[in-house]
């Protein structure tokens, strides 16, 4: 039977300190390589699964191309240079699908060994219904594929790739494509829009998830979570850390200036216990007619958050104004939001812009462990 969505990185994990100790009776490694890593969203959620089926994991190897990205990447999951690259995946994985393999897509094969678990979050923004310009035909939208090209020369277990619900509707029907090549690499395949707040996170975030496993005797489809779990209101992982910024100045732990204008947009908001700008307090461009009601909005205390994006450090790109503090959240607090536990270091990122990029880009934690976890339930 699938876990409880309550019962793995829950609120309780979120607040740990410190790195869990690992297994004291391990029941084997678990090799994994992680495509389009980030700062390791997907790596902790798996890492995470393995923790709580007595196994421990192993990266073999992370690829992604922001530098910022995989030195947080590194710091958190102690690997190096040469295991976590910095580098495009289609210098790594060139060749087309159904070919016979390049000579560098053989170096790295020969290097990851055996793989139990890949995961990948191509970019999402090619297939975002915020990208007005190139959605659905972004070049960008092809990185899905080079994905499943990975998977046919390392073999792994378990597979799972995420993206933005939208990417069902790619002009090149990636993700059609991808399960049809699955399929016949022997897979069982299963695809499913992920709903972060059915996992027990305080986020109305949705997410595609492609799942994949090889030799499967049983039903993968089993291993996502049903639509049961009841929202988690912000306060249940934020009232902890909400007067934090008071006596911290680190950047993690305070939020971004803003303006003057914006000061006064937020002391409205407080003044008038309301949680979206009428029109006359709103710019120009956002007044009457404008589709994106909760930008310049204000979180409640007792419901979910709105997803949030690489944006949380501004008002005027999300409703991203703390609910009971007149100022917009932290990077602390959108980790929190995203799932992300205090013991993930993210001092390695050195700049605002870049923290606010690694945390609203990340993939939260809590997605691939629930569904490996389940796996694991399953394969041992």
């Amino acid at each position: 039977m699938p876990s409880s969505p309550a019962s793995i990185c829950a609120a309780t994990w979120i607040r740990w300190k410190t790195w869990p100790t690992p297994p004291q009776t391990s029941r084997g490694t678990v090799s994994i390589v992680d495509l389009f890593c980030g700062c390791g969203g997907l790596t902790l959620g798996a890492w995470e699964a393995a923790r709580v089926n007595n196994k421990t994991l192993k990266v073999k190897l992370a690829i992604d191309t922001c530098g910022d990205a995989l030195a947080v990447y590194r710091a958190n999951f102690a690997v190096s240079k040469t295991t976590a690259r910095e580098i495009d995946i289609r210098e790594v994985f060139p060749g087309k699908l159904g070919s016979p393999p390049q000579a560098v897509e053989l170096t790295a094969v020969r290097k990851a060994g055996k793989v139990d678990i890949l995961v990948a979050g191509p970019p999402c923004q090619g297939h975002s219904d915020l990208n007005n310009h190139t959605r659905r035909k972004d070049p960008r939208n092809a990185l899905y594929l080079r994905v499943v090209r990975t998977v046919e020369l390392l073999k792994p277990r378990i597979v799972l790739i995420e993206n933005v619900g939208p990417v069902i509707h790619d002009h090149s029907n990636v993700v059609a494509r991808s399960l049809k090549t699955l399929k016949s690499l022997g897979y069982s395949v299963a695809a499913r829009i992920v709903r972060a707040s059915t996992l027990g996170l305080p986020q109305r975030r949705k997410r595609h998830i492609l799942l994949a496993v090889r030799d499967a005797e049983f039903d993968v489809a089993d291993a996502f979570p049903t639509d049961c779990q009841q929202p988690v209101a912000v306060s249940d992982y934020l009232a902890d850390i909400q007067d934090e910024s008071e006596h911290r100045t680190e950047m993690f732990r305070t939020p971004s200036r803003m303006t003057l204008r914006n000061r006064k947009r937020v002391e409205y908001l407080f003044k008038h216990d309301v949680y979206d700008l009428p029109n006359e307090q709103r710019p120009p461009c956002h007044e009457n007619g404008h589709s994106y009601i909760s930008m310049y909005g204000r979180l409640k205390w007792d419901q979910p958050a709105q997803t949030i994006t690489t944006g949380f450090g501004c008002m005027g790109q999300g409703r991203f104004v703390h609910p009971t503090r007149p100022r917009v959240i932290t990077p602390h607090e959108a980790a929190r939001i995203q799932g992300f536990p205090d013991f993930f270091d993210f001092s390695a990122a050195k700049t605002r812009r870049s923290l606010q990029d690694l945390i609203g880009n990340a993939v939260p934690p809590v997605m691939s462990a629930y569904v490996i976890s389940n796996i694991m339930d399953h394969i041992g």
